[in-house]
């Protein structure tokens, strides 16, 4: 394809999509597929009021995964009443995300790759915009791996058209060719593997490793995508569609996968300590509880940190919750969390998200956490689910990813008429950025990993031209 600019905008020539502007998808949607955009507005007006992933029965279990935040039920966007909040689960956010684009991938008569990733990029961009008040990047890390899948299954084309004529010899050659090297294991980047054309698997999954088309030396300008990209595949729907369920069954049996690994790193006789309420940390320590019973290892003990002021008593909530099951549970103030870590043997902390440095994103008062647990050598290990890598950088430290909250719920404005606290500024984060080097451990749904082997697992589920995606 080689349409000028004028053509590439617009999105309705030849009844195809040549654009991934949302504006113009959205024509193109509203020309030939109504029902799927009507879909896509309520959606992200649902997304937009806080509604997406809030447990109806809004009970105490369904809280989200950092424990620390929580969305509105209220119609109203200006109402911000605590009697409004409603507790919300971060995987059923981006389960009815892939939900949605399974929908309008399914029907929608696109006719090549380069159509379908137009669509899903306008689409996601629009579903990143909405995130809402919670800035949720789980949702911009699914689109983005949903995009990897198509570029895979477009790209898988190459490797089977050298099979088709029998020539088994240059099959092989071409995978052999695209194995890594030590040489290209050491770089940290994805877009220094170069790809041969065929499809290169990792043990971890199906994602291919390959050089970014935008930087290779052979990329006709008016082009977004190879040229295989732009052919007509009759079977590219259903090999798509089979590649975005199992997506969506990895999202599934996230918790199951987590908790599986639970007793490989906590035994009876241990100390664990952990910070605010997450339902992911909730679920491992459970489960590894059960097990421990079960094999009569003994109990272990849990001490739980109350969190810092953005996390609204997600600490004493968590502690309520491990007590009732039995296990032995002591809360304590954050004030007290170095004089108690001599005593601890690991930490457990949650995530908001996982950057391609390998830092995190966590609740606020981790940071504390992990910075006690490191003067002491104490092992950090964070428990978090897939979807939750982000391919970003940290920037600007502590502001990454973060959001300041009215200040509260730290000191009530009638405290205020005091003259000492006139010239004193409050500033109430929502999370705490922790550096690569306070993590030991991530333990997700597909294994666990150090901090310095996240820039493959980012190389491994995401495409490089879809890491700055929406920047």
């Amino acid at each position: 394809m080689t349409a000028g600019d004028a053509e590439k905008n617009d999105a309705t020539v030849a009844g195809g999509l040549t654009s991934s502007d949302p504006v113009q998808v959205r024509k193109w949607l509203a020309q030939h597929h109504r029902k799927q955009l009507t879909l896509l507005d309520k959606f992200l007006l649902e997304l937009r009021l806080g509604r997406i992933g809030v447990s109806k029965s809004a009970s105490v279990d369904a809280e989200d995964d950092e424990g620390n935040e929580t969305m509105t039920e209220s119609a109203s966007l200006s109402s911000t009443s605590a009697s409004s909040l409603a507790p919300v689960d971060r995987r059923l956010v981006v389960l009815q995300t892939v939900e949605l684009l399974k929908y309008i991938m399914g029907p929608t008569s696109w006719k090549s790759a380069a159509e379908l990733l137009h669509l899903v990029r306008a689409v996601g961009t629009e579903l990143h915009t909405a995130g809402g008040m919670r800035r949720e990047p789980a949702i911009g890390n699914v689109i983005r791996r949903i995009m990897a899948a198509i570029r895979e299954e477009a790209q898988r084309e190459t490797l089977s058209t050298a099979g088709d004529g029998g020539d088994l010899s240059r099959k092989a050659e071409a995978g052999a060719g695209n194995r890594l090297s030590l040489d290209s294991i050491l770089w940290a980047l994805p877009q220094h593997v170069r790809d041969t054309g065929s499809t290169s698997r990792s043990h971890h999954g199906d994602h291919q490793r390959q050089e970014s088309f935008l930087l290779s030396d052979n990329n006709n300008a008016d082009q977004q995508f190879p040229p295989i990209f732009y052919k007509h595949r009759p079977d590219l729907k259903q090999t798509v569609m089979e590649a975005v369920q199992e997506i969506l069954s990895d999202l599934e049996d996230t918790y199951k996968n987590l908790n599986e690994q639970s007793t490989s790193h906590i035994q009876g006789g241990d100390i664990v300590l952990t910070c605010g309420r997450s339902k992911t940390t909730e679920l491992f320590l459970k489960a590894a509880n059960l097990k421990t019973k079960q094999r009569q290892q003994g109990p272990f003990q849990v001490i739980v940190c109350e969190g810092g002021a953005g996390s609204g008593g997600g600490g004493r909530a968590m502690a309520t919750s491990l007590a009732q099951v039995g296990m032995e549970t002591i809360l304590i103030p954050d004030s007290a969390i170095f004089a108690v870590m001599s005593r601890v043997n690991k930490v457990i902390i949650p995530a908001h998200a996982v950057l391609a440095n390998g830092g995190l994103i966590a609740s606020s008062g981790c940071n504390v956490v992990a910075l006690a647990a490191h003067h002491h050598s104490v092992p950090v290990v964070c428990v978090t689910g897939i979807f939750k890598l982000c391919p970003i950088f940290p920037h600007d430290g502590q502001d990454t990813l973060n959001d300041l909250i009215s200040p509260s719920s730290v000191l009530e404005y009638s405290n205020l008429k005091d003259t000492r606290l006139s010239d004193v500024e409050f500033v109430n984060p929502v999370r705490d950025y922790i550096a690569p080097q306070y993590i030991d451990l991530y333990v997700t749904n597909v294994g666990s990993f150090q901090p310095s082997f996240i820039y493959r697992l980012l190389a491994e589920y995401y495409h490089s031209d879809d890491w700055d995606l929406f920047d």
